[in-house]
């Protein structure tokens, strides 16, 4: 029987992220959720193992670039995808965001919900083994 892939979201706009969460319940994600980087590093410290961290990158406090580093520092969640979920689209946020270890970046505006699951079942199914 295989589990259900667990994934941990992060954004600070509620909105999204509940539209995110549900999004991805339907499909038969377990979901976690945090409204702030200092949030999900806590998830993450007290145990929390995702197959998948989808993150926004700019958010009030610690961004989602500074949350990577940690993540990578305190080696947390190591086997988990790291996929970053941003307006920002620069080729210069993408290097940032892949220089600090993520797996893949979305441009937010890009793509409808739809399309972003459908971009992260597909890395899912590139990089983890079911």
């Amino acid at each position: 029987m295989n589990e259900p892939r667990k994934i941990l979201i992060i954004d600070d706009d509620t909105f999204l992220l509940d539209m995110y969460t549900l999004k991805f319940k339907e499909q038969g994600f377990n979901v976690e959720s945090a409204t702030s980087a200092e949030d999900a590093l806590n998830k993450l410290r007290n145990g929390l193992v995702p197959h998948v961290i989808l993150f926004d990158v700019v958010m009030p406090g610690v961004d989602g670039l500074e949350m990577l580093e940690v993540i990578k520092k305190e080696k947390l969640a190591e086997h988990s995808l790291l996929i970053a979920l941003s307006n920002q689209g620069e080729d210069r946020d993408i290097e940032r965001a892949r220089d600090r270890g993520a797996d893949e970046y979305i441009v937010k505006a890009n793509m409808i919900p739809s399309e972003v699951l459908e971009t992260v079942s597909s890395v899912i199914s590139k990089h983890l083994k079911t």
